[in-house]
């Protein structure tokens, strides 16, 4: 035991002298980026002025704004998976000069590879694309990035903060990165950013893998985007992407020590040309490229429902965040947030995948309960049973009192087979991963006889309407992650006839066919102070909370009534508790050992 535990730590101990000692040569990356400049395919498939970019109704709401007396920009909201990349690929193929993409995840699959095909394809027409992917959990295979920094001389990809400047990041690499460098390699670019032309641009919470596009067989996000054409794009957006393209956080391919030591393998010959990749479901692809073609279509489906806004501001970290404190742009996004958290009045209306809500947010949300008692706090968040973080969720968990009695949150948590599950994501019926069952893991949820078939469904979209007025839509959990150690973007727009439409989609997440209400555990007034008492002293403990009877429960509406707000008191005759974890194929004992045993106080600020 003490053999096989001292070989570990000489192994790990191995890896960060490695990665920490061979640092690249500035020659290296010289001798690198001239085989790239050498190799790399310069032919254009098209010798037209507007390099053969696809006509688009975009073109015209762009053209439009220029023309506009004041400030106007189109705004489009987008909440479908399949819909927000059909737009993308239509968007990118009718690029005239630039496009720039950032990312926290560019994944290997169907759609990650056929964004990907569509960015090369727009650099052999002649559009300049540019591509910054946080390192992570993105394309970690170095032979396909060193094919791809000789693909064309259009296209560039960069990757942000990568472990041990490398590519690929190892399992014994990652635990090496835990151990020497914990601060640096926790914090991420959690970004999502698409700019065409610097007149239309993307944000919000979708990477590009196949579950935040309604293509995945067994888990699927239920996520937003906002399309913004106008002004906004071409200044904010442009900025911030600039300042994370030239940060040295940002490195090239060159610099890059598994990349590089390819591409000085492969000095004689160019790459590979690039090919259309092999589709684990062609009959998909074809079908959305169709209707990424289709301008009637693109027509009707988005631009002649955008919202006309006079108002709308794109707001972004700084890329050194959180290693700059004394920089006042450090944490620009989340300052914003919590200056528009303490403006409401009436009504808060919060989505976020994961409710672990920071110390600054919860100082806001404390003073607005004792200045404003009648304001609202409603509340999206995943279940256990819908959520793809467990350990975050445990958090949560064991903060609800706080959250529900002392800030006044209406919870609401999303259910992993929803009703509306066909509305929410595209083809939902046809997605039948469900038909041979994978393997499941302790906290798979398993659908009742009732439940849909299809994949399960999660919460990844982060938006925030306040008073009717405001929205935010962007990558920011409201959580202390987003504000202390990632950066996050996000796009903060100001009209009624906009916040209504986000607000009811929100909302909808929150009905009783989609949701269960948590709500507080109805006892005995004595029972319940004893309880309480014990319950506050186990939730301030600084490592393990032990206590497993809990203030809140979650709620079921009975058939036959309409829903009603956990404070109404004719709730409990109308809703009944279904359990801590509805939707969890496990005992209860069993989830709290797990909860209660793995996670304390201390991770709230690193998970």
């Amino acid at each position: 035991m003490r053999q096989g535990c001292a070989l570990l730590v000489a192994l790990l101990l191995a890896v960060v002298l490695g990665g920490c000692s061979l640092t690249l040569s500035r020659e290296r990356v010289r001798r690198a980026d001239a085989v790239i400049a050498e190799l790399r395919d310069r032919d254009l498939s098209c010798t037209r002025e507007d390099h053969c970019a696809a006509d688009s109704p975009y073109h015209e709401l762009y053209r439009e704004t220029a023309q506009a007396g004041g400030p106007l920009h189109f705004v489009s909201l987008l909440d479908h998976g399949a819909d927000s990349l059909a737009l993308r690929l239509h968007l990118v193929r009718s690029a005239r000069k630039s496009i720039e993409v950032q990312t926290f995840i560019f994944a290997g699959d169907d759609a990650g590879y056929l964004f990907l095909d569509e960015l090369i394809k727009a650099a052999r027409r002649g559009v300049r694309v540019r591509v910054i992917a946080d390192q992570l959990f993105s394309l970690g295979d170095y032979t396909l990035l060193a094919r791809l920094a000789r693909t064309h001389a259009n296209f560039e990809l960069r990757l942000y903060n990568p472990a041990f400047d490398e590519a690929a990041t190892q399992p014994l690499e990652f635990a090496a990165n835990l151990l020497c460098c914990f601060f640096q390699f926790n914090q991420r670019m959690h970004n999502k950013l698409l700019l065409i032309d610097g007149e239309t641009g993307l944000a919000g919470g979708r990477n590009y893998e196949d579950r935040y596009f309604d293509w995945d067989t067994e888990f699927d996000y239920r996520d937003r985007d906002v399309a913004v054409t106008g002004a906004v794009a071409g200044r904010q957006m442009q900025a911030s992407f600039e300042q994370f393209w030239n940060h040295p956080r940002t490195r090239t391919l060159a610099q890059l020590k598994d990349v590089n030591r390819r591409l000085l393998l492969d000095t004689r010959e160019p790459a590979p040309p690039w090919d259309t990749p092999t589709w684990q479901n062609p009959d998909r692809v074809a079908a959305i490229s169709r209707q990424a073609d289709d301008w009637t279509w693109i027509a009707e489906h988005f631009a002649a429902k955008v919202f006309r806004v006079a108002r709308v501001d794109y707001f972004s970290d700084s890329p050194n965040k959180p290693l700059e404190p004394e920089n006042p742009a450090d944490k620009k996004l989340t300052r914003y947030v919590i200056e528009l958290l303490d403006s409401a009045r009436h009504e808060i209306v919060l989505q976020t995948p994961y409710l672990v809500i920071s110390r600054p947010a919860r100082r806001v949300f404390r003073g607005l309960r004792e200045r404003v008692p009648e304001l609202r706090v409603i509340v999206s968040t995943n279940s256990l049973a819908a959520t793809d973080a467990f350990y975050v969720y445990a958090l949560s968990h064991k903060y609800k009192k706080r959250y529900i009695k002392h800030l006044g949150f209406e919870i609401h948590e999303f259910k992993p087979f929803p009703g509306d599950a066909a509305q929410m994501i595209q083809g939902y019926e046809t997605l039948a991963g469900r038909r041979e069952p994978p393997p499941q893991s302790d906290f798979t949820p398993v659908p009742t006889a009732e439940e849909p078939a299809g994949p399960r469904l999660g919460l990844h979209a982060k938006s925030i309407v306040i008073d009717g007025r405001v929205s935010l839509i962007g990558s920011h959990n409201f959580d202390p992650r987003s504000d202390n150690y990632n950066t996050e973007s996000g796009f903060i727009i100001h009209d009624e006839a906009f916040a209504a439409a986000l607000r009811a989609s929100v909302l909808r997440d929150t009905e009783p066919q989609n949701a269960w209400v948590i709500a507080r555990r109805p006892r005995p007034v004595l029972v319940e102070r004893i309880n309480s008492a014990i319950n506050d002293f186990s939730t301030a403990l600084p490592l393990f909370d032990f206590w497993p009877f809990r203030y809140a429960t979650s709620f079921e509406l009975k058939p036959g009534c309409t829903p009603l707000r956990a404070s109404d008191p004719a709730f409990y005759g109308c809703y009944e508790p279904v359990g801590d974890f509805p939707g969890v194929n496990l005992p209860l004992k069993s989830i709290y050992t797990r909860i209660v045993t793995a996670f304390g106080a201390g991770l709230v600020g690193i998970l």
